[in-house]
């Protein structure tokens, strides 16, 4: 299954919502989104991103037989930092295993890469989302180290893996 990824459209908030409103999915991903998530919390998503620097916040509706299936930002750091982005992601639980993750890290990065100064994007899974670090080490990230005990989600202590990728890996 292909993916494509694009800007996106207010009228993905159904699709958005339908996919985050899933605690699978909640587990994996940073707190602060409401849950039960609603098409309004859509809409607002989509408005804020919309609205977003566009030097600073590469966000994308992530794309398969027309239908959005999940989403993909990189966003830029500041101070000594300006040139390192972290990228966060999240695939439909219907449609894990697909390739889609992989198929859209490698196309944004490219995009970040060949679009911005940016020389590095990291991204943070918990250590325990195997998958989440396969789709990283797929798309050519390197595993950089444990930050432990980085974390508390769900009232748990979690480790964190640090992955990055170069914009020197991929020339």
């Amino acid at each position: 299954m292909e993916c494509k990824i694009r800007e996106w459209k207010m009228e993905d908030a159904a699709e958005l919502a339908s996919t985050l409103n899933n605690k699978n999915i909640q587990d994996n991903l940073r707190d602060g989104l409401p849950y039960p998530y609603t098409e309004d919390d859509a809409k607002f998503y989509i408005n804020e991103i919309l609205k977003a620097n566009k030097n600073s916040v590469f966000a994308f509706a992530i794309t398969a037989d027309h239908k959005v299936v999940g989403s993909i930002g990189v966003f830029r750091k500041d101070n000594i930092h300006s040139r390192t982005a972290e990228m966060g992601y999240y695939i439909a639980e219907s449609f894990w295993g697909k390739g889609l993750g992989t198929c859209a890290i490698k196309q944004t990065c490219q995009y970040v890469f060949n679009n911005t100064d940016i020389l590095r994007i990291f991204a943070e899974p918990f250590s325990y989302n195997i998958a989440s670090c396969r789709i990283l080490e797929k798309s050519g990230f390197k595993c950089e180290g444990v930050l432990r005990s980085n974390a508390v989600k769900n009232n748990q202590i979690l480790d964190m893996k640090i992955y990055s990728l170069l914009k020197s890996d991929t020339e």
